[in-house]
């Protein structure tokens, strides 16, 4: 999507790189086809909110099998970054005044530090430690994404925003605190009801939001992306570019092209792109006793404590389910898993699953491919070599979850 960037100071000798960083394994299945620095939380990427905040294209380094496509772009000087800090003021001027031989921490963690191209091994023992002690937004776990994604919005939306003027509002539309909204150039809405005085509303350039939806903030609708009619939206939501909603959705987070067009229940949930939730798909977000919610963990192979009352569904890239289908409260749905049928699947289902309630057997490559072509080309495009290698190798590395 189109970054806007006002009133950044533009570093031109420096070299920025964003790097995944421990996070990443906790951060699966999302980042099974993607770097830490491409998850989508509030309305940027956390790369688009580093290059508005730096005034630079950044790259990253990642997974071996990821980096023909995120490849890293390496000079005489570098900085790197983690991944699952957000920018912020206090932390982007940090980084921009780091020296060599400086790194940033907060408390054990390592934030940003200051390379050479010739530097292998690093000694941060060696390094003067520079302590980064104000609040900064960190995504180190996949509930992560649609908890802190309020805060996010937040912040993308001042960032955004700043200095430049909303479209006009469209007079037929029921409007609560219309100074919290912003529309782009290009982007429709007729009778419809925006709240937006518990958090802002950002409407992307070219994007849609059809009759009769109902539209609490905070909400990201991101650039070509659309609500259908009658949509009922409460926020912290985001809209990934492209992707299309409707029915009942609750405090989460679509990545790009993927849809939830029909009826059915979404909440506390982060959807990965070109996934499709079928019609009177639901999913719940609480447990019936009540009880702290567990996720699957992919680093240790076992459920995690969360720390949340409400936790729905994480689903990956390229995984579908069909009409009906119904989602236990905490489940995680690998990549490219077709999920149909009566009753409640597992939990957990793994990577190239196929089946539901009553068992579930291996979605073949082949066939997964095929269908992603065929997804991919109602958005006139295709699924490359490249793309397909990676899906090889996630449906190799997972295989040690599916019974075959």
């Amino acid at each position: 999507m189109n970054v806007y960037i006002y009133s950044v100071e533009t570093n031109i000798y420096m070299n920025y790189i964003l790097f995944d960083g421990p996070s990443r394994n906790d951060l699966l299945p999302f980042t099974y086809t993607r770097p830490v620095a491409d998850i989508r939380i509030g309305i940027l990427t956390i790369r688009e909110k580093w290059e508005a905040f730096l005034g630079s294209t950044i790259t990253t380094v990642t997974e071996d099998y990821l980096a023909d496509k995120y490849p890293m772009v390496e000079m005489a000087e570098n900085i790197m970054i983690n991944a699952s800090y957000l920018p912020n003021d206090t932390l982007v001027s940090l980084i921009k005044d780091l020296k060599e031989n400086q790194a940033i921490f907060k408390g054990d963690d390592l934030i940003a530090f200051y390379t050479k191209e010739a530097q292998d091994d690093i000694d941060f023992n060696t390094y003067e430690a520079i302590a980064h002690n104000t609040e900064s937004i960190k995504i180190e776990n996949t509930w992560d994404i649609f908890s802190k994604n309020g805060a996010a919005i937040d912040e993308d939306f001042k960032l955004i925003t700043k200095n430049r003027k909303s479209q006009p509002i469209p007079s037929s539309n029921n409007i609560i605190a219309p100074e919290n909204i912003f529309i782009e150039e290009g982007a429709s809405l007729e009778f419809t009801t925006l709240n937006a005085s518990s958090g802002p509303i950002y409407i992307g350039k070219n994007s849609e939001i059809m009759e009769g939806a109902l539209i609490r903030g905070p909400l990201a609708l991101c650039n070509d992306a659309g609500i259908k009619l009658g949509t009922k939206i409460y926020g912290p939501t985001t809209i990934g570019p492209y992707s299309k909603v409707g029915g009942e959705i609750k405090n989460s987070v679509i990545f790009e092209n993927s849809n939830k067009g029909h009826e059915g229940y979404l909440g506390n949930s982060v959807v990965g792109e070109w996934c499709n939730i079928g019609a009177d798909s639901n999913n719940s977000n609480l447990k019936n006793n009540y009880a702290e919610v567990r996720l699957w963990n992919y680093n240790t192979e076992g459920f995690a404590r969360t720390g949340l009352q409400f936790c729905g569904l994480m689903m990956g890239d390229h995984s579908k389910c069909g009409i009906n289908t119904m989602f236990n409260t905490g489940t995680v749905v690998g990549v490219s898993a077709n999920i149909f049928g009566s009753g409640f699947p597992r939990n957990f289902i793994p990577s190239f699953s196929w089946g539901g309630h009553s068992g579930f057997t291996t979605y073949l490559t082949k066939k997964a491919f095929e269908v992603a072509n065929v997804v991919m080309s109602r958005r006139g495009l295709e699924l490359t070599k490249q793309e397909a290698d990676i899906l090889q190798h996630v449906f190799d590395e997972t295989k040690k979850f599916r019974r075959e």
